[in-house]
């Protein structure tokens, strides 16, 4: 199963009614910033956290360069939801000058 990605300029602001965003990086990362309006849900608590999701609702998934959320992407495909990996996560998200929240 491929795991659908995009680019961080592509990704529609997070603050959007119907845009969804979720942090899979663990506390202390999310603590060092985070994308405003973003769901914190550490990779790690996402099968316990599934319900929290509308599987209808496109949700974008970040993390720090992007490996852990292609695996909650990938996982996520499985429950059957409608997800999107966000290339090269927090970092490119920083470099694109995409505004975040400590």
């Amino acid at each position: 199963m491929q795991v659908p990605t995009i680019e961080v300029d592509q990704v529609p602001d997070p603050s959007a009614e119907g845009v969804l965003v979720i942090d899979v990086r663990e506390p202390h990362e999310w603590a060092e910033g985070h994308i405003d309006g973003a769901l914190h849900v550490p990779l790690g608590d996402l099968p316990t956290r599934v319900g929290e999701l509308d599987p209808q609702t496109t949700t974008y998934v970040v993390c720090h360069l992007g490996g852990r959320s292609a695996r909650a992407v990938a996982w996520l495909q499985q429950q059957g939801h409608d997800v999107v990996n966000v290339a090269g996560g927090m970092d490119a998200w920083e470099a694109a000058g995409r505004p975040t929240v400590r």
